[in-house]
């Protein structure tokens, strides 16, 4: 979700303190079970932390997990939770995108509209990759062309070929705000446009937009995950709706309700369950596919607020969501903090809102498991 990236959130955080706290008095008769489906949160590990977070990714081979933190991927065992390493020296990194055939990973780095091209085992820097999109945000790694996409909040998109890191080509938008994308491994890429409430369809190896599909009644989709055998979508959409697209056709087949503040979506074909991150009002929404068109609202996990972003080990089916504890400042403290974030910008620099919200040394990964 734009308006809680780390990276130029400016002012947003301000108004998003008090529609958090709306938004878990709005939804708190959806929590239902706090065990649905038995998964709950059974650990919270720290994490390092200067001041953001985005998404999660998850190298299933390797089991290793990926969690993006400012300057730098915060890289963890996903089975003994311990760090191994990190892939560091990044301006403001989004996400993670990973070729297991290559060897390669890559980061998207909204701070200087690059890629990060690494090994995967070492985790060493192989390349910096300059790309012809500002503020490289949503990324993915589509199989079926062996080329890393992604996605910005200016109508615009970029593919880099993962084997070469050669920037591939880029592709506009029919509007702005794109999230976060999938891909069905038959060469077809989709993602979510947030300002017009629409879904793209991209052809992987050509580059061209072959659909444009209306969201209604989504509005301001986010976060997205595919079942790539029942070929249906599950959108996370900012009016409090998980909505389930036909692939093929663009047609919506249902629609669930899920928690304020969704950010990412993730499917487990072992379990058939679909998940939303709620931020705002601190869960996780779990909802069946009981069959391509018919699908069952499971309950909600109870996780923390601002727990935004998610993963899925669809080995072990775990859950893996991250968040820090914010601060409680007073109107004058923010009234403060409106003048340096004006002051910084009147001076052309940056100025880090979101860092000042949360508590120091508080960032954490939180793990749910059944």
């Amino acid at each position: 979700m734009s308006k809680l990236r780390w990276l130029g959130l400016g002012l947003g955080m301000a108004a998003f303190g008090l529609w958090a706290v709306a938004q878990s008095s709005m939804h708190a008769d959806m929590q239902g079970s706090s065990r649905p489906d038995g998964y709950h949160v059974v650990q919270k590990v720290p994490l390092p932390n200067k001041g953001g977070w985005d998404y999660l990714g998850i190298d299933e081979p390797a089991q290793r997990l990926y969690v993006s933190a400012g300057s730098q991927e915060d890289v963890l065992n996903a089975r003994t939770l311990r760090m191994v390493g990190a892939v560091t020296g990044l301006a403001g990194t989004h996400g993670v995108a990973i070729s297991d055939q290559d060897g390669h990973g890559f980061t998207s780095n909204g701070g200087d509209d690059s890629f990060t091209e690494f090994d995967l085992k070492t985790l060493k820097t192989i390349k910096h990759i300059p790309v012809p999109i500002k503020g490289p945000d949503g990324i993915i790694y589509d199989p079926s062309t062996d080329r890393i996409f992604a996605f910005n909040h200016d109508s615009h998109a970029v593919a880099v070929d993962a084997k070469t890191g050669r920037v591939v080509g880029t592709i506009l938008l029919p509007s702005k705000a794109a999230e976060y994308a999938a891909a069905d491994g038959e060469g077809h890429v989709y993602d979510n446009l947030e300002s017009s409430s629409q879904e793209i369809e991209i052809d992987a190896r050509t580059l061209k937009i072959t659909h444009v599909w209306p969201l209604a009644p989504c509005q301001h989709p986010s976060g997205l995950a595919m079942d790539t055998q029942s070929r249906r979508l599950f959108i996370g959409c900012h009016n409090n709706m998980m909505a389930i697209m036909n692939a093929d056709t663009g047609k919506i087949v249902a629609t669930e309700p899920i928690g304020g503040g969704v950010d990412a979506n993730r499917f487990d074909p072992g379990t058939q369950l679909a998940f939303s991150s709620n931020g705002g009002n601190g869960t996780i929404t779990v909802v069946h596919e009981d069959s391509p068109n018919h699908f069952t609202l499971v309950g909600n996990i109870p996780t923390e607020s601002g727990a935004r972003t998610m993963e899925v080990d669809t080995q072990t089916h775990t859950l893996f969501t991250v968040t820090a504890t914010r601060r409680h400042l007073t109107a004058q403290q923010m009234a403060n903090l409106r003048k340096e974030a004006e002051a910084a910008r009147g001076r052309g620099g940056r100025f880090n809102f979101f860092a000042r919200m949360i508590v120091p040394n508080s960032f954490h990964l939180i793990v749910v498991k059944r």
